[in-house]
């Protein structure tokens, strides 16, 4: 052989082994990055709640939670996926985090998965599509049931309509009793479970959190106010009401709740959630929530454990304050569209007169607590010493020493009504109005009712049968005496420029 065929086929040998040597080194690269996703395939240990050391349940007033849940473990040398079971079913996989509380420098995270493709019966058949299954059925013979078994291959199941091969036949609508299935599927989960990859360089048993954020956790706050006969005096009784639908059960948890309104970039959906019935004749206990500023919110800690079990909606005392100060309001409010028309047809307009509570959150009034928002109910005793409903209102978030008005309804004994009993033109874009406002009380006590008037443009009241007052730019306000089986008739009359 010549030299130039030998250095030929030299050059050809080795690029063929380089060729071959690279080849084999990406499929090993191929081969380790695969390492990671292989092992959370594999079977390894797996994590339930009885492992809990501690548990940590922040709820926000927003249909959002915080769930801190501490495990000590066992954990394998090296890289291996690990189950964390008992999670909640309505977790943001995106917010979880996990971390070791023993030896976090030697315990590191290489991949995280949630596994939410839970069991149920139709997903199961689903699963075992070009499979062979057990078809039970029951044919009736000399008065008795027969159960005779049918193993079939499962070609396709379409709106829950399975197609079947049995021999050599091609078979739909066969009526089956039930399924028989081999095993179950190693993709099925019964619960929501997180599995992390992990490579444990550190111990073989570590205390371990995984924090993270779920939806259908949420709390309101419901609130009693039981006014006195006299309507001077009145206890006001809180209560917290949570209520898990999150599909998991918090054992013994510290517990915390957050007041505010916390950004979110994609608010979650607001659940419809059950509301357990108050026990408002029954005292209530003493506080058991302790208060602090937190950020631009309030935070309410829990002084003990307690345990939320999964759809479930329970009540905790927040508050108890008694003799609290109150006045009662009558007030009739105008509408701004009446001082831009003429209004009636020579009859006089009756107009509602609404009821409010007002009292001060305030430690000199019993208060002083940053109150979250929430329903008011308001009760009231009657004449033979029981109580009786008698309206209720929604609260913002309240900060001590604000004023809170509750609005309870409607009077019944008090009537209002109003007339415009002249409308002049004084030049292009002025004009005069006056009103007669008649009120009638029917009560066996004095009352006042506040009337408040929604004025636009430029105004000015020329005269008024009672004293007035400039509540804002827009709104004349008055308070009317009447005495009880008495009535009163406020005549005011206004020149407005537009």
């Amino acid at each position: 052989m010549s030299t130039r065929k030998l250095k030929t086929s030299g050059i050809a040998t080795i690029s063929a082994l380089t060729i071959f040597l690279c080849a084999f080194g990406n499929f090993k690269n191929a081969h380790a990055s695969q390492a990671a996703s292989d092992a959370a395939t594999k079977a390894g240990p797996s994590t339930t709640d009885k492992d809990q050391v501690d548990l940590a349940v922040t709820v926000y007033n927003s249909n959002l939670a915080l769930v801190r849940d501490v495990r000590q473990i066992h954990l394998e040398s090296g890289v291996f996926p690990l189950k964390f079971e008992d999670v909640a079913a309505s977790i943001n996989p995106a917010t979880v985090h996990f971390r070791s509380l023993s030896d976090p420098a030697k315990l590191n995270v290489v991949e995280q998965n949630y596994e939410y493709d839970l069991l149920d019966a139709q997903k199961l058949l689903q699963k075992y599509v070009g499979r062979e299954v057990t078809l039970m059925r029951g044919e009736e013979e000399a008065n008795s049931t027969k159960w005779v078994e049918t193993r079939a291959l499962l070609l396709a199941d379409n709106n829950n309509q399975p197609v079947w091969k049995i021999g050599n036949e091609i078979v739909t609508g066969l009526p089956t009793s039930w399924y028989r299935f081999p095993e179950l599927p190693g993709n099925f989960y019964s619960h929501p479970t997180l599995v992390w990859t992990l490579d444990n360089r550190g111990a073989d048993t570590q205390r371990v959190e995984a924090s993270y954020l779920t939806t259908n956790l949420s709390w309101s706050a419901d609130y009693v106010l039981t006014v006195a006969r006299d309507e001077k005096n009145a206890d006001l009784d809180g209560w917290v009401t949570l209520a898990n639908n999150s599909g998991v059960e918090y054992r013994n948890a510290r517990l915390q709740l957050v007041a505010g309104q916390i950004h979110e970039t994609t608010p979650p959906a607001v659940a419809g959630l059950a509301k357990a019935a108050l026990l408002e004749a029954a005292p209530a206990p003493p506080p058991q929530f302790a208060q602090e500023a937190f950020s631009e919110y309030h935070l309410y800690t829990l002084e003990r454990r307690t345990s939320i079990q999964n759809n479930e909606s329970k009540q905790i005392s927040l508050l108890n304050a008694t003799g609290i100060g109150v006045d009662k309001r009558l007030v009739v409010e105008g509408q701004s569209y009446y001082y831009r028309n003429r209004q009636g047809i020579g009859n006089a307009i009756p107009e509602t007169v609404k009821v409010y509570y007002v009292f001060k959150n305030e430690q000199h009034n019993g208060l002083g607590m940053p109150l979250p928002a929430g329903i008011v109910r308001v009760y009231q005793s009657d004449s033979k010493g029981g109580v009786q409903f008698v309206g209720e209102d929604r609260i913002g978030h309240t900060p001590k020493d604000e004023r809170l008005r509750v609005y309870v309804g409607n009077a019944f004994d008090v009537v209002a009504e109003r007339k415009q009993t002249d409308f002049k033109k004084i030049a292009g874009d002025t004009y005069e109005m006056e009103y007669q406002i008649t009120l009638r009380n029917h009560k066996d006590s004095d009352v006042t009712v506040d009337v408040r008037e929604p004025v636009g443009g430029d105004w000015e009241v020329l005269n008024s049968t009672h004293k007035w007052q400039k509540l804002d730019s827009s709104t004349i306000g008055f308070e009317i005496p009447v005495e009880k089986n008495g009535s009163a008739t406020l005549d005011y009359r206004v020149r407005v420029k537009w």
